[in-house]
C-alpha cells in the first residue's frame, strides 16, 4: 500500500487557482484594498495582500539564491501591484522547481520578520509559503463576506482535484 502525497505541482496548482480566483474577485472589488484588517499586524486588507505576497517573494528569492526584496518595498496599493509581485513570485518558485541539480532536503538559513534567524530545509520553505498564502486567504474569506462580498467559488483542496459525476 502506497502512502498519499501531495507533490510541488499539486500544492503549486492548489494555491495559483487560489491567488488567482482571489486576483478576480478583487479586480472587481478595489475598494476592498481599504476595509480595515488586523490580521498578521496590519491595518488593512492591502496591508494583508502585501504581507501574503512579500511572504511568497521573500521566500521564492530565498530559494532561488536571488537577494531578499525588502518587504517595506513591495507595493500595495492596487491589486495590479499586489499581484504582480505575486507573478514575479509564482515565475521564481516554477524556474526552481523546474531545477533537476535543486537539493529539496538541504538546509537554508533565513532571517525572518517574526522570529528572527532560522533554519528549514529547501522543502519546507516551500510548502510553507504557499500554505502560509492559502491560510490568510481563508481569513480573507471572512473579512470581505463581513463587507457582504461573497466567494462564489470553493477553496478547498478537494475541489482542485474533485469532479462532479
Amino acid at each position: 500500500m502506497s502512502t498519499p502525497v501531495l507533490s510541488a505541482d499539486e500544492m503549486l496548482l492548489w494555491h495559483t487557482q487560489t491567488s488567482d480566483r482571489f486576483r478576480g474577485l478583487l479586480e472587481q472589488h478595489p475598494e476592498a484594498l481599504a476595509f480595515p484588517c488586523d490580521i498578521a499586524k496590519t491595518s488593512t486588507l492591502g496591508g494583508l495582500l502585501q504581507h501574503i505576497v512579500a511572504v511568497e517573494l521573500r521566500y521564492a528569492e530565498r530559494l532561488a539564491g536571488e537577494p531578499e526584496t525588502e518587504y517595506d518595498k513591495i507595493p500595495y496599493g492596487t491589486v495590479a501591484e499586489v499581484y504582480a509581485t505575486h507573478d514575479r513570485a509564482m515565475e521564481l518558485y516554477r524556474k526552481v522547481l523546474a531545477d533537476s541539480s535543486v537539493n529539496w532536503d538541504e538546509e537554508i538559513e533565513f532571517v525572518t520578520r517574526s522570529l528572527g534567524a532560522m533554519v528549514a530545509t529547501r522543502k519546507a520553505v516551500f510548502f510553507h509559503a504557499l500554505t502560509h498564502a492559502i491560510r490568510h486567504y481563508a481569513q480573507m474569506t471572512t473579512l470581505l463576506r463581513q463587507h457582504e462580498i461573497t466567494m462564489k467559488f470553493p477553496l478547498d483542496y478537494l475541489f482542485v482535484a474533485a469532479r462532479r459525476v
